[in-house]
């Protein structure tokens, strides 16, 4: 057995050490393998297109609260720890009677990713409809069918978003589901994202999980996306999903971010609406110490419709950050946005959501609204919903709002015997379920439900302190 005296670290620790003054050797260290091995560069698109995120990432660095988009989201906790990426599968403990908590009842199909690699031995996709693939992006690239060639990479800002740049450059595995043209998915494809996190790690882990969904013409497809963490360490998930919704598909996607309480979470949902195309999402973040959500839409063609909807619930000193951004760049398309928090204790909430109409996008209906609901004096809430309209035929509305439960209200529900706990739960919950009232998948819908009243406030799973 080694010894070692104090003050003189072990060659694991003092490379951790090292490793952590600089992070972003770190990721070289880890990119420089990633091309060198057996999932490398392969394909030279997909290496060039790894190398371009990672030149991105060393370019821009981290963001600070210096720039206008991250103004209120300090993620320097996350900048000075060297996070080790996951560059090969591994399930790491993680076995069916585990998952069983995070599983959607009634999926047509489960896919299972354990820090973002695919675990087949975990996953199910034996009931979905003929002509529709859902499966490992990893396989996928290894065949390079065009589809994902012409597809990937194409529509996730990576050359503006460090995390998503960060993402490209380890872009390794995710879920690939692809719809044919007129094909119907009724019940939803679940994806659930599982990471790792031993207290006693020598180096936080990085997962980066790649999802790409292509709805086809006419195609109706419901995806969600779940993101939990087992463990009580300190890691970092890190994800992108691009979606192509083609003319008249119909996709609704719903993303719950329900981490451990230690974790740092940042995603990137990227939609391009084709002519006609639906789009509804509904995003859910519970978990986590610093949560940071951007979702963007984009009308390509006339006709589209698209609906945001978001529920964040926070406590303790979590900081959940939903930044939203719609392009009306084709006239005729409608979007609506309802974004609603619930804080308490010394958490805090940053909402910044954006609506542009081009010149050109005349006939434009567009409403965004953000309320907030604090139970607490020392919570904190950035609000900023944005307008910027360059047409002058349309019907655009946005707004914002902050308050406490109601005393009348909540005093009426003691007086018919409920304590001022119970009282004070079910007006919370009243308050957050008319997001979930728009969930078209009752499952799914239910399975959300649940999740909340365990992370009403006073119960289990309030946000403890963020790692520093």
């Amino acid at each position: 057995m080694s010894t070692r005296t104090a003050g003189n670290p072990g060659p694991a620790a003092a490379a951790a050490a090292k490793a952590s003054a600089n992070p972003l050797q770190t990721y070289l260290a880890a990119f420089e393998r990633l091309k060198a091995g057996a999932r490398g560069c392969g394909r030279n698109w997909l290496c060039d297109l790894r190398k371009e995120g990672f030149a991105r990432f060393a370019e821009l660095g981290f963001p600070t609260t210096r720039d206008e988009e991250w103004k209120y989201t300090d993620v320097s906790p996350v900048a000075r720890l060297a996070f080790q990426p996951v560059l090969e599968p591994a399930l790491d403990g993680v076995t069916e009677s585990v998952l069983r908590p995070f599983l959607l009842e009634g999926a047509a199909a489960r896919l299972v990713f354990v820090n973002g690699w695919f675990a087949p031995a975990l996953s199910a996709v034996d009931d979905l409809p003929a002509g529709v693939v859902a499966g490992s992006l990893a396989a996928a690239l290894a065949g390079e069918p065009e589809d994902v060639a012409s597809y990937l990479g194409r529509f996730a800002p990576h050359r503006a978003h460090p995390f998503a740049a960060l993402n490209t450059a380890f872009l390794t595995d995710g879920a690939l589901v692809r719809v044919p043209r007129g094909a119907v998915v009724a019940q939803p494809i679940h994806l659930l994202f599982v990471s790792t996190a031993p207290a006693a790690a020598v180096a936080p882990r990085l997962a980066s999980p790649r999802n790409l969904l292509l709805a086809g013409t006419g195609s109706q497809l419901a995806v969600v996306e779940s993101y939990v963490g087992l463990g009580r360490g300190v890691y970092l998930t890190n994800a992108v999903t691009e979606i192509l919704a083609e003319d008249g598909a119909v996709v609704d996607h719903v993303k719950i971010q329900d981490e451990s309480d230690k974790a740092f979470h940042f995603a990137t949902v990227q939609v391009q609406q084709g002519r006609a195309s639906q789009f509804v999402s509904h995003s859910i973040s519970l978990g986590g110490a610093l949560t940071r959500n951007d979702l963007n839409a984009v009308f390509t063609e006339e006709g589209g419709e698209c609906t945001l909807n978001g529920l964040y619930m926070a406590g303790g000193r979590q900081l959940v950050d939903n930044h939203t951004f719609i392009d009306h760049a084709r006239p005729n398309c409608t979007s609506h946005q309802l974004y609603k928090g619930v804080l308490d204790g010394k958490a805090r909430a940053v909402f910044n959501g954006k609506i542009v109409v081009r010149p050109d996008a005349q006939k434009t209906n567009a409403r965004q609204t953000n309320r907030n609901l604090v139970l607490s004096d020392d919570t904190v809430v950035n609000s900023k919903p944005q307008l910027e309209i360059f047409a002058n035929d349309v019907k655009c509305a946005h707004g914002a709002t902050v308050g406490q439960v109601d005393k009348d209200t909540l005093f009426y529900l003691r007086s018919r015997g409920l304590t001022q706990a119970a009282a004070r739960n079910l007006l919370t919950y009243a308050f957050a379920g008319e997001v979930l009232e728009d969930i078209r998948v009752r499952p799914t819908r239910e399975h959300i439900a649940g999740l909340l009243a365990r992370r009403l406030p006073g119960g289990p799973g309030a946000g403890e302190a963020m790692p520093s």
